[in-house]
Order: structure tokens, then sequence, then C-alpha cells
């Protein structure tokens, strides 16, 4: 490890290994987050001006979405060179620089890297692509037609269409899982899986704490390219792709979930855990994402931490719902360890997706920080941006372009961050053009707004986070008694000696729980949670509020 490219004296618990676990984690889109040059684009210089924010905000890590050289057919996420940083963010040493002053903040840094598949641009798929038998014609998902000329098999994209293209060159079909531009590596290929290593060293020799992981279940397929089985229609769901989308038809047993990625995953971990460094992985998976998640991440040898879809759904979670969703995690992940978030940059804000008003988005912040797990933030979501509305004509995700208007895409939650409610483009940016128009809507929401309210969302996200610190409970330990009576959630949490139960109405009406036997005090208060007086059995709920009560005696 470079110390020199490394320096972590900022951070005050270098000893703890599990600094992840429990951490609450920031997500920044760096085309969206502060326009450094006034192009209309955020990048590294501008994420390194706001970082102060973030340690006020007193979140433990930030996640900074692709910044990588790419043609920016799916913004980043379509990786052309791994070791290098697109000139329209910056450069390495732009990198270097938001690396230690993160550091100097107490900040972990976190990169997504999207190790499943490269963009076409990438040297190692012209390389590939060129002929049957150069170096790398092994290095990408290569087959060849039917006999009739059709695609190998009946797999599909998740963006639409089938997930093989034909090249002229080869004669063959690639593997896409996602656009047509963005070819699927071959992990099966033990150089590809070495290649793929080497990069994540690269930037934990840069200084970087952990990666998000990007589709960390798509990285291998079925090596004998076996058709998918339909999905009955009872079973589908649009959790991972839009209802229009027929990517929901199909039982995706063969082109992803493969069991050969445990073994990959373990060689991932063997490298991060020199360096104390931590992962987070993507579960996109319909049907066995908790499943997947238990898999990825039971033991000390596969991936540190991974989400899955449940709580970025579609529908508000009730307490039932949460319930069951944390009684599937203790079936099936009970040695694992998940990580929560409502929204992120490939969903509907959560804001606008559950129609919430302000007491229930602070409700929500609170459970998130309550819930076993860590937990991510998008950028906005602690000022309760709603959902940006846009036009045809001014969308740039693919997705979205392909799906108009039954599905609007990804652009609505991709808008500029708004820091100053009086400034040019919300002080995102001074550019007379931004990347995506800054929502007329936000402004009202701004961060100075927000510091200026001590009742706002943000100064409640700060509260909370806070909470979660003072208490190793409520971080890192056991959650057991989680049950559902209507719209209450209840349930304990427990680090060594520290016993805390937390209640949550998760409705417009009142609500009432017996408390456990023993005697309780009152935590929380500062973060909105109920006064409750101590020595009653009977607790008494508003709407949309919590109670957090710490064990002091039998």
């Amino acid at each position: 490890m470079n110390a020199q490219l490394d320096p972590r004296k900022g951070l005050s618990d270098q000893a703890d290994r599990d600094w992840w676990r429990g951490a609450v984690i920031y997500q920044i889109y760096p085309r969206s987050f502060q326009d450094s040059n006034e192009d209309g684009i955020g990048d590294l210089p501008g994420i390194t001006r706001r970082l102060p924010y973030l340690a006020s905000l007193g979140v433990d890590a930030v996640w900074i979405s692709p910044f990588f050289r790419s043609p920016m057919k799916d913004f980043g996420y379509d990786v052309a060179d791994y070791c290098d940083v697109d000139p329209m963010f910056g450069t390495l040493a732009d990198f270097d620089t938001l690396v230690a002053t993160a550091h100097g903040l107490g900040l972990r840094v976190m990169i997504d890297l999207v190790l499943s598949h490269t963009s076409d641009q990438h040297p190692w798929f012209a390389e590939s692509r060129s002929s049957r038998d150069n170096a790398r014609a092994d290095w990408y998902v290569w087959a060849d037609p039917k006999p009739d000329g059709t695609p190998p098999n009946n797999w599909l994209s998740i963006f639409g269409g089938s997930a093989w293209q034909w090249d002229s060159r080869r004669r063959q079909y690639y593997l896409h899982n996602f656009l047509t531009s963005q070819p699927d590596l071959n992990l099966h290929n033990p150089a590809v899986q070495d290649a793929l290593l080497g990069v994540a060293r690269f930037w934990l020799d840069r200084g970087v704490d952990g990666f998000r992981l990007d589709t960390i279940n798509f990285y291998f397929h079925d090596k004998a390219l076996r058709d998918n089985p339909p999905l009955p229609a009872e079973a589908r769901n649009d959790t991972i792709a839009p209802a229009v989308n027929p990517y929901n038809f199909q039982e995706h047993l063969y082109d992803k979930n493969q069991p050969e990625n445990i073994a990959f995953l373990g060689r991932l971990r063997a490298l991060m855990d020199p360096y104390r460094a931590a992962a987070v992985g993507e579960v996109g998976d319909a049907q066995r994402g908790l499943e997947i998640l238990g898999e990825y991440t039971r033991g000390n040898d596969r991936i540190h931490m991974c989400y899955a879809f449940e709580l970025l759904s579609k529908t508000r979670p009730t307490a039932a719902f949460i319930a069951e969703v944390m009684a599937t995690v203790d079936r099936v992940a009970r040695d694992g360890w998940p990580c929560w978030a409502y929204s992120n940059h490939d969903v509907e804000r959560h804001a606008s997706r559950w129609a919430l008003p302000a007491e229930a988005l602070a409700a929500y912040a609170t459970l998130l920080m309550c819930l076993r797990g860590s937990a991510c933030i998008y950028q906005g979501e602690e000022l309760g941006l709603p959902e940006a509305e846009l036009s045809f004509d001014d969308l740039r995700d693919p997705y979205g372009i392909e799906f108009w208007p039954e599905f609007k895409g990804r652009d609505g939650c991709r808008t500029p961050m708004v820091w100053e409610s009086g400034a040019p483009n919300a002080g995102f940016s001074e550019a007379a053009r931004t990347w995506l128009p800054v929502a007329a809507a936000h402004r009202a929401q701004a961060v100075d707004r927000a510091l200026a309210d001590p009742a706002s969302l943000l100064h409640h996200y700060r509260r909370a986070i806070a909470l979660r610190h003072a208490h190793p409970a409520l971080a890192k330990g056991t959650q057991t008694g989680l049950r559902a009576e209507g719209d209450l959630l209840r349930f304990t949490r427990r680090h060594g000696a520290e016993e805390i139960f937390c209640a949550f109405n998760l409705g417009p009406a009142p609500a009432e729980t017996t408390l456990p036997a023993g005697a309780w005090a009152p935590i929380g208060t500062e973060a909105g949670t109920a006064p409750v007086s101590t020595g009653r059995a009977q607790l008494a709920l508003g709407p949309w509020q919590a109670a957090l009560l710490r064990r002091t005696g039998d």
C-alpha cells in the first residue's frame, strides 16, 4: 500500500476492521452533485468542495458512482478505462485530493466498480472482437448463432430485447445484459478475473476504502448457455425492470446468479482485507434477492455486505412488509450482513414513489438508522426531494427513452443537487445549461433553506445518524422480536450490555403497543422519538412517530 496515496490519518477508527458494519453511506451521483468548472456537469473537485457538508451530516463514508473514462452511453456504467478519470470529471490528481480531503474529515471513500461488463470502446473489447484467436478472444461472452442465424438462446437484456448482439467481425453474437454497447466480460476466464482484481488493487493503492459493486450477481453466466424458463405470471414483479419490459417474463436461472461467483468474491475479499476495505454489492434479482444476499455475505471470506431491492420497492413498505422482509433475512441471511436503501440513482425517489408527507419521511429516516444492517442515503434524500418532472426532450437516460411514456427512466432522480435556493441553477453550476435541468420544485428544499430551519428534514437526518452512532446496539447489534401490530412495527436491538426497544408507527393514525417487562428510559427525543414516561407498561404513539427506549434494569 502506498502511504503517500493513502492518507488515512484523519480516520478516527483505523483499528476497526468492521467499520462498515452499521455504517451510514452517502451516495454521490457525480454528474449531478457539484460543478466546479461551469460546464454544467458535476465533477470531482465539486465533490471535494462539498465534503464538509457530508461530514457535518455525520455519515461514515461516501459512495461515488462511476467517474472512469467512458463514452457515457450509460453515464459511466460503460467503462472504457478502469484506471483513469474521465476528463469531464477531472484527473487522477483531483481524485487523490478528494480522498485526502475526505480522510482528513473522517470520511471513507467507496467507489462504484462495474465488473460484469465494459463499454464496447474498451481496448479489451476492441481486441476481443478483432478475431477468434487473439490474446483476448475469450475475454467476453461470444457464441455462434443457431443454425437459422438467430441468437444462441432466449436470454433478454434489462434494457429491452435480446441480450445478444451480432458482431460482423467475428460472425458471432456477444452477450450484453444491459445496452448493446455494454458487452459482458467472461469471468470464467481466470485472466479476466486477474485483470479485474488488478483494477481493484489500483484503486485500493490510491487510498479508497471500499467499493460498491454494480450488478454483483451478473458476473458469471451458465457455460452451457441454457435457455431461461418462463416465469409464471403470478410470480412476476417489476422490482428489477419496469412492468413494460419482457425481462420480467423469464426466470433468470442461467444468465446470472451462478455458483462460480462465490469463489471470485472470495478472491476479491482476500485482496481487500489487508487494506481494511469493504464492499457492498448490488443484488439485482426479483425472486431470490435476499437469498443471494445471504449467500454472498455469509462468513468472513465472501463480500462484506449486499443490498437487495426490497426497500427500494415501488409501494410503501408497511410494518407488515418490513416484518416479513426481516424474517426472511433472519432465515436466509442470518450469518450475512444487509445494507438498506430507500432511494438510489436507478429508482424514483421514495418521497414520490411512496407519496409520503414530511413527518412520514422523518419516521422512515429514523427507521433506517435503527434496522440491523448498514444504510445508504442517496444525495438529496436528506432534503426530502421528490422525483423531478421532466419532458421527453429533457431525457438523457436510454432506458427512459426506450420505454417512454409508460416508464420515464431514471433521469427524474438524477437531476442536479440544490444547494442555494436563489442562486443560478440552485448553486449546482454557473453554466448557462446543465446536463439535466435543475428542478424548479426542488429550489424551496435547497440546502441553505434546510440549514436555516431547525425543523427541516436535513436536521432530522443529522440527529438520526448521530443517534445511531451514539448507540452500538443500533449500529451493530442483533435484532430480535420483530413483529407488526397493524401499522406499528416493533423490535429489539442488543449489543453487549446495551438493549434498545424500538417501536415505529408507520401510519397516519395513533397506535399503541405494550412495552416489554423491565425498566426502560427513552432515548433519541432530540431526533423526534416519543418522550415516553418511565414506568408505564403501555406505549402510545402518534401518527408517523417512533419510540426508542433503553433498558435500565430488570
